[in-house]
């Protein structure tokens, strides 16, 4: 595909839904571990401690928050092409490592897991990057919701799909075929048919990532942004590793558990496909307060509901709330800076909304492990969902007060 010569989703579209598909199977490569790696660190490999379980998803934030970071200056001098290729490479490994590695051997899936981490800080990053420089200044929140919807969705049918195998085949290896197949696959794509995007934005100011990370972590407005998309992925990084164990114990149906599991990720993606144009027309800041303070009530749903029924419709509500507030904060942002030093601000941005992740499991992890009253590892995941819950209301309500609007949808906001 030859490379793009004019801004606009018209003149782009072939390309443009090529980008859709490749975020398709980063949300698969990475949606794969939403179900199973918890109950595989439980069931495999024998780790009583939450904080133990949940050290996969510490790696994971961790090493995707570095690379966010890395990888939007890199972005801006090399190319986005090489950069989502590098990034489809580093994550050949992970499926393979997660089919075979031995019990007790965690770390073998600890360190597949910081190589997903680059696998997704690299890809992700690009495929919403690329899509962005296409889409120009007006449409940048349909472009980022089309991304995350994409992302998403595969990371909801991942789980499930990962869920139904498992049950029908046992945890490994065969589920983990799904995670090969997206890697191989969006590797092929990217090698015959992506073409570089980077000659479609105004040159700026090139930043090494620690001095863009004091530029863009210091100013009011991206601050503010930054915190939310910090606690986003803190309560997400929960989700990821306490949902399935918190769940698991009510409802040993691994088809249904999946079910669960899956409707969070789904929701999100697929009602993010209106949010993200929706912040276009209404503006950021409503969208994501109010989608911070839904996703706290839903956390605080799932654990005073009970039963199938109840907890479904409350990850229904949390999958809307993460809707209403994840592209919005990446629209956010690019109003937020100028076009030549967007991919560097995002690269920040996505450092601190993915070190959550980090926070996320390591705090969630130990409350779990300390709250677990009278030897009730499910009381000690309730009570760690529930701190997540209250911290996540309180980000909405900063957010809510001291977020500005752009002067016009598509505009930008300085400060």
């Amino acid at each position: 595909m030859p490379p793009p010569t004019a801004v606009g989703l018209g003149a782009n579209r072939r390309l443009f839904v090529l980008l859709i598909l490749l975020n398709a199977f980063v949300g698969a490569t990475v949606g794969s571990e939403r179900t199973l790696v918890p109950l595989l660190g439980e069931q495999v490999f024998l780790l009583g401690s939450s904080a133990a379980v949940l050290s996969f998803v510490a790696t994971f934030g961790l090493a995707k928050a570095i690379t966010n970071l890395l990888a939007g200056s890199w972005a801006a001098s090399a190319g986005r092409r090489r950069v989502l290729l590098a990034g489809w490479v580093v994550g050949l490994p992970v499926p393979f490592i997660l089919m075979f590695a031995p019990a007790p051997h965690w770390w073998l899936v600890l360190a597949a897991n910081v190589l997903l981490g680059v696998n997704q800080g690299l890809c992700w990053s690009m495929t919403v990057l690329m899509k962005v420089d296409l889409a120009g200044e007006r449409r940048r929140g349909l472009a980022v919701g089309l991304n995350e919807f994409s992302g998403y969705v595969a990371v909801g049918l991942a789980a499930f799909l990962t869920a139904v195998l498992a049950d029908a085949y046992g945890l490994r290896p065969i589920p983990f075929l799904v995670a090969a197949a997206a890697v191989v696959a969006g590797l092929l794509l990217t090698v015959t048919l992506v073409p570089e995007t980077k000659g479609l934005v105004s040159g700026g100011p090139s930043l090494r990532p620690l001095a863009a990370l004091r530029e863009f972590s210091r100013r009011r407005q991206l601050l503010l942004l930054n915190q939310a998309g910090l606690v986003n992925n803190f309560n997400d990084g929960v989700a990821w590793g306490l949902f399935p164990l918190f769940f698991s114990t009510a409802v040993p149906d691994p088809a249904r558990l999946g079910l669960l599991v899956a409707a969070y990720p789904l929701t999100w993606g697929i009602t993010q496909l209106a949010t993200g144009a929706l912040s276009d027309q209404v503006g950021r800041k409503g969208l994501i307060g109010t989608g911070l303070v839904l996703q706290g009530a839903a956390l605080a749903s799932i654990v005073t509901a009970r039963g199938f029924e109840a907890w479904l419709g409350a990850m229904l509500m949390l999958g809307v709330g993460t809707a209403m507030v994840y592209p919005t904060l990446l629209s956010a942002v690019g109003d937020a800076v100028r076009p030549g030093e967007r991919a560097a601000a995002l690269g920040v941005y996505r450092f601190w909304r993915d070190l959550g992740f980090f926070v996320g499991a390591v705090s969630a992890g130990i409350l779990a492990d300390v709250l677990a009253f009278g030897g009730s590892r499910t009381a000690g995941i309730a009570g760690a969902i529930l701190v997540t819950a209250m911290v996540t209301l309180g980000s909405g309500l900063l957010a809510g007060m001291g977020l500005r609007e752009p002067s016009r949808p598509g505009g930008a906001v300085r400060g």
